[in-house]
């Protein structure tokens, strides 16, 4: 069994203020210390919260929230689709982590995005990922539009499938990371 972990609102406070601090810092104080990879290595990891998240190089969720070793569980695939293995990782951290709050984290200038908006269908496997998100935008043009429908329908997935639903403790929601100016918004939280 896992540890007593954050609640929900708890977590997405400290995300908040992880990515506040973000904001104002020019490097990352989450803790990445050799104490810390000693510990998580001989007791376990007990993340606060799940990301799941776009592969894109850009968006690096330990310091988009300031945070160290241990303290999330990061999940990414590009386009920050959901399928059964995305499903899979946040069922582990919920189950065995104890990990209450599940953020997926869509971007501005995403380019999986702006491939399914546009242009032929990609060859090879990359059509699998841009099929998801075109059945989430539809004709949608705009960008930052279509990445937060993108993102929306991959929340929807998530709750519906792992039945976290209103009623339960697991909240997961939808969260824009500008690349810009590095500000995360936080949606239906």
């Amino acid at each position: 069994m896992h540890e007593v972990n954050l609640t929900a609102a708890e977590a997405l406070e400290k995300l908040k203020r992880g990515n506040q601090n973000y904001l104002e810092a020019a490097s990352n104080p989450g803790d990445v210390s050799p104490q810390i990879r000693k510990k998580t290595c001989e007791e376990g990891q007990v993340p606060y919260a799940v990301v799941v998240t776009c592969s894109d190089s850009r968006v690096i969720p330990e310091s988009i929230f300031c945070a160290g070793i241990g303290e999330l569980f990061v999940i990414r695939v590009a386009g920050n689709v959901m399928d059964n293995h995305q499903l899979g990782s946040i069922e582990y951290a919920v189950d065995h982590l104890g990990t209450n709050l599940v953020v997926i984290l869509g971007h501005t200038n995403c380019g999986a995005v702006g491939a399914a908006m546009g242009g032929p269908v990609p060859s090879g496997y990359i059509k699998y990922i841009t099929e998801e998100i075109r059945k989430a935008i539809g004709e949608e043009k705009d960008a930052v539009r279509a990445s937060c429908l993108n993102l929306e329908r991959s929340v929807a997935i998530a709750r519906k499938k792992l039945c976290y639903g209103e009623d339960s403790d697991i909240k997961v929601c939808g969260a824009l990371y500008h690349i810009d100016s590095g500000k995360v918004e936080f949606m239906d939280c």
